[in-house]
């Protein structure tokens, strides 16, 4: 069956291009950009959404170190023909060819026994014990390759949400057992896991959340709504709203999107084909109305790219470096890293803000490769790297652009499918659902862990895990808690908040408080 698309739904969904009224009519200030940057600061918020494509395996991502949630941790994971299971804090690293003293296993550069021990966090706040733990107290660790992650939190600037997940109502083991609750459809899933994350619906939901949110304030940034929702990764429902559509930048030099050819010079060797080609596909005489329609999308795209352009030329915006290198963990190889390039075209968004009159913007950046079926001991770790040193980057960035010390302003937060399964299948893991996240920002109430952190370990030998069916968590916080706390801080009531997310009011808390 084929879909029917209306007029005005083609529009809303044509690429980030509609809304945007004639170049002419931007009423820029490019001269004051700089001056105007520290002016601004205090009313502009940015949500900045990283989505791990794939399904981020939390479990190796942040990890309880307590005796008692270490040992069934590493016993469930210390198995197969490629273990997964990470070695304890203060473990130094194995020499490659020597006998690690944890697994008596010979180290290898994509092994854990060459990574070194995880790396300590201590909340500000002691995180209850669940049922089924006997520590007294709860201790907790990141993947060896996220130091700079350990950095921020250290520093107040990040926060880890334990345990979050796509949810209709809460829903406990025996409940998820007996199916006496509505769940959400088509769990481990990737498409309708990604679109439940980005849209509060499975694959072929219309509005994100991030988008919705992105209609409500749009009015904040004056004629020019059409830089509200930015994407630097490719289009995607999280950006969707009902007429703030996502605009899509590349992380190359001239980021704007743009009509191949009709800002050439050339064309087919001739100086005059451009204007030629600009005239044809900008002509609104047709006697169809999604002819001209599309001719004004594509003429608004034009004069967007060209403005955009335009203003990424200012010296506050190419003062903004190049994320250095990082060193791929698995190979010990200097490598380019995609996410924090995208994330530096963020940066020169913000930066170029105050030009446009911004007072309000939705970001999404995101990094593919977290589905480690197989082969994690070589992906994760990797991946893990390249998403703490774009953080990391990132918040150095923001703490200078133009002067002003934007952290305050910006809100970075991780997503992902759903978090693997506890057990290995002996080199990698497979779907599950709950699973831990980080919230950075100036903002952040940093250096602690918000939500709760669940009893680990298999149904094994007697052990009844209350916190886990077959060997996924289930979520003990809600996707929409998340993101409601994330939309109260960006300005968004309490009313529509329950609208964009209907199942809020089945929680008991809809501010979890981390920001």
């Amino acid at each position: 069956m084929t879909a029917h698309l209306d007029r005005r739904e083609f529009l809303r969904m044509s690429g980030g291009l509609a809304g945007l009224t004639t170049a002419a009519g931007f009423g820029l200030q490019m001269a004051a950009a700089g001056s105007a940057a520290a002016a601004t600061a205090n009313d502009y918020r940015a949500l900045v959404c990283v989505f791990m494509y794939g399904g981020n395996d939390a479990n190796n991502m942040v990890l309880p170190t307590d005796s008692d949630s270490w040992g069934r941790y590493f016993s469930a994971r210390n198995q197969g023909t490629d273990p997964i299971a990470l070695m304890p804090v203060g473990t130094p690293v194995t020499p490659v060819g020597q006998v690690n003293a944890v697994t008596g296993r010979t180290s290898q550069l994509d092994r854990p026994e060459g990574w070194g021990g995880v790396l300590p966090i201590v909340p500000l706040t002691a995180q209850a014990v669940p049922a089924g733990t006997s520590a007294l107290t709860r201790t907790f660790a990141l993947h060896p390759a996220m130091a700079p992650v350990q950095d921020l939190f250290n520093a107040g600037r990040l926060a880890v949400l334990a345990n979050v997940g796509t949810l209709i109502n809460p829903v406990t083991k025996a409940q998820y057992k007996a199916r006496s609750v509505p769940l959400p459809a088509s769990l481990y899933s990737h498409n309708d896991q990604q679109s439940t994350w980005q849209a509060g619906a499975t694959e072929g939901a219309r509005l994100g959340w991030g988008g919705q949110m992105g209609d409500l304030l749009a009015s904040q940034n004056g004629v020019n709504t059409i830089f509200t929702a930015i994407t630097a990764t490719g289009t995607a429902v999280f950006l969707s709203g009902r007429n703030v559509i996502q605009y899509p930048l590349s992380t190359t030099t001239t980021p704007a999107i743009a009509v191949n050819g009709v800002s050439a010079g050339n064309l087919f060797g001739s100086t005059s084909a451009p204007a030629a080609l600009k005239d044809i596909i900008m002509d609104m005489s047709a006697s169809s109305d999604f002819a001209n329609d599309y001719a004004a999308i594509t003429g608004r795209s034009v004069g967007a790219a060209a403005t955009v352009n335009s203003v990424f030329s200012q010296t506050v915006v190419t003062d903004i470096p190049s994320p250095p290198v990082y060193t791929n963990p698995t190979r010990n190889t200097t490598e380019t890293n995609a996410l924090a390039m995208q994330l530096r075209t963020v940066a020169r968004m913000i930066a170029a803000g105050p030009t446009f009159g911004l007072k309000r913007q939705v970001f999404l950046v995101s990094a593919g490769g977290f589905d480690t079926h197989d082969s994690q001991n070589r992906d994760q770790p990797n991946n893990l790297a390249k998403l703490a040193q774009a953080l990391k980057y990132f918040d150095d960035i923001l703490a200078n652009i133009g002067g002003a010390d934007m952290r305050a302003n910006v809100t970075t937060f991780t997503a992902s499918d759903f978090s693997r399964t506890f057990n290995t299948n002996g080199d990698g893991t497979d779907h599950a659902w709950g699973g831990h996240h980080l919230i950075m920002g100036g903002a952040v109430r940093g250096q602690d862990m918000y939500g709760q952190f669940p009893t680990v370990g298999m149904d094994i030998n007697g052990f009844d895990n209350p916190d886990m069916v077959g060997s996924a968590f289930v979520p003990t916080t809600s996707v929409d808690q998340y993101a409601a706390t994330l939309g109260a801080w960006f300005g968004v009531d309490n009313s529509d908040l329950n609208t964009i997310f209907p199942n809020l009011r089945n929680f008991s808390t809809a501010n979890l408080g981390f920001v």
